[in-house]
């Protein structure tokens, strides 16, 4: 069925377009002319991050939300209509077409690229042609990463259909072997292509994909097909689409190495600066972190954090039309429905209103005060209500209530108005962050008014990543020591356990799992 509508897509645009760029034009863009500039190129490549964007608009029906509900760190939560939550979390049918939107939103986005990558040889200054082809690469690589973890067999699109009849011949589907070889053959070349400039260059644009963002996504997908289909070496195409190539465990560790070496990325220093509720605004206001305000230390803003290796960029300018995507909607999804008090969000503080999803498997809190109880990050990463002795139990229809909820991806609100003695009297919905407008604020749109970043890599994940392919305990240990703990010898469940507790909530615990 996917195959007869991708089909009539196709033939729809196909046709529409055809005798359009059959006639010479002189003052429109075609296929003949653009990208004629620099600019040009860029605006090419930045239609093809916008589609990440359009994914956010229904992020309900996305792999990153997948995956959060599936992992065992969390459950579905919601509220009585939030069926489509509930079935995917205990593996049940409720809608053949729940994942329409995503679908279409990404091989939107692998179209897009397609016709990039076909054209960006216009480009005459070699670094950057290396750079936006690289960037090009790299999100095709992770779009088609997102939907083969989620869909297993999936059509294989590789470059720009020349006619109808060329669509017609596309197989309905290829086989997962082919599909990450193609990744790997993506990957590959945007690491061996872009250039070795430090992470926070600006070569095509603020917050663009880099080589040490190709170099650590290859790791991830090495990682998980190897472990998931117990293989030694991941497939890779050649320029024919033919799998006569492979990536070895030597050059997936040699990437990292340059990643750690030479990318200029870090760890920082605390680990509550990764999350927007240490930001300078809510912090004043939020005792768990007052010892970082009384340092000058806060929220490492979007941008400016040597830890993010790649985030999907946010911004000011969402709106209920086209640009919903603009907002992070995942911290309002994640946020926290109802505490059941007329001042329910005061007492939640800086934590903000949203739909409820994703309570804490109460599992995972106790796990963590077992295993590791001086773990600092355990309360850095998530919030229990037994801490807010105002909280109310089943104040609202929320599914699988457990009192407990993370703190990483999270809408975090803002001090509006003080009583006489100094306590919150009012609340802003959100706090806002756009370091290119107009630095932090705050917004009375709890739905719209979040513009932090959806971070899908990080450093520290970098660091994991290498412990686990060279079977060392320097990746590890350099994590462990900023959460203030000691030092271990390298183990597979040692690495198994500080990944949990590390990257908990963020998307990567479902694939870890697998």
């Amino acid at each position: 069925m996917k195959k007869i509508l991708f089909i009539a897509l196709a033939v729809l645009l196909f046709s529409s377009c055809e005798a359009f760029l059959d006639t010479e034009s002189y003052t429109k863009k075609n296929t003949g002319n653009y990208p004629k500039t620099a600019d040009d190129a860029i605006q090419m490549v930045t239609g093809v991050y916008a589609t990440l964007n359009r994914v956010l608009a229904n992020c309900g029906n996305s792999y990153y939300f997948a995956a959060q509900l599936l992992s065992d760190d969390m459950f579905a939560g919601g509220g009585e209509n939030d069926k489509h939550w509930t079935s995917l979390e205990h593996l049940m049918y409720v809608d053949l077409n729940q994942y329409n939107s995503f679908w279409s939103d990404r091989y939107s986005g692998i179209s897009r690229a397609n016709m990039a990558i076909a054209n960006l040889d216009k480009v005459e200054d070699e670094k950057l042609r290396n750079q936006l082809m690289g960037e090009t690469l790299f999100l095709r690589a992770l779009f088609y990463f997102e939907l083969v973890q989620m869909f297993g067999d999936v059509p294989l699109i590789t470059q720009v259909p020349q006619s109808v009849s060329e669509v017609a011949e596309y197989p309905a589907q290829s086989s997962q072997e082919e599909i990450y070889a193609f990744i790997a053959a993506d990957l590959k070349k945007a690491s061996d292509i872009m250039p070795n400039d430090k992470w926070n260059a600006t070569v095509s644009g603020e917050g663009h994909a880099t080589r040490w963002a190709a170099q650590a996504l290859l790791a991830r997908v090495f990682l998980f097909y190897t472990g998931f289909y117990g293989k030694t070496e991941l497939p890779m195409m050649d320029e024919e689409f033919n799998i006569t190539g492979k990536v070895t465990k030597a050059e997936v560790i040699a990437g990292l190495e340059d990643c750690i070496n030479n990318s200029g990325h870090t760890l920082a220093n605390d680990f509550r600066r990764l999350w927007p509720y240490s930001n300078s605004l809510s912090a004043k206001d939020y005792d768990y972190v007052a010892d970082l305000k009384n340092k000058g230390e806060y929220w490492l803003k979007d941008g400016s954090n040597p830890e993010t290796v790649f985030a999907i960029k946010c911004s000011h300018l969402a709106s209920w039309s086209t640009t919903t995507g603009y907002s992070n909607q995942y911290l309002l999804f994640f946020a926290i429905r109802n505490a059941g008090t007329s001042d329910q969000y005061k007492n939640l503080f800086p934590f903000g209103q949203g739909w409820g999803a994703g309570p804490v498997n109460p599992k995972l809190w106790d796990d963590w005060a077992t295993q590791e109880p001086t773990d600092k990050r355990r309360k850095g990463s998530i919030l229990a209500a037994a801490d807010r002795p105002n909280y109310v139990y089943g104040a609202d229809a929320l599914m699988e209530e457990t009192t407990l909820w993370q703190k990483k991806v999270i809408a975090i609100t803002g001090a509006k108005e003080y009583e006489g003695d100094g306590s919150i009297k009012t609340l802003y919905n959100s706090f806002t962050s756009s370091t290119e407008y107009y630095g932090d604020g705050e917004s009375d749109d709890f739905q719209l008014g979040h513009e932090i970043d959806v971070v899908l890599i990080r450093f520290a994940d970098v660091l994991l990543m290498h412990s686990e392919l060279t079977e060392t305990a320097n990746g590890i240990n350099q994590v462990r020591a900023r959460a203030g703990l000691p030092a271990v010898s390298y183990s597979f469940p040692a690495l198994q356990k500080e990944r949990r507790f590390e990257l908990a909530f963020e998307g990567l615990r479902w694939g870890d799992m697998r």
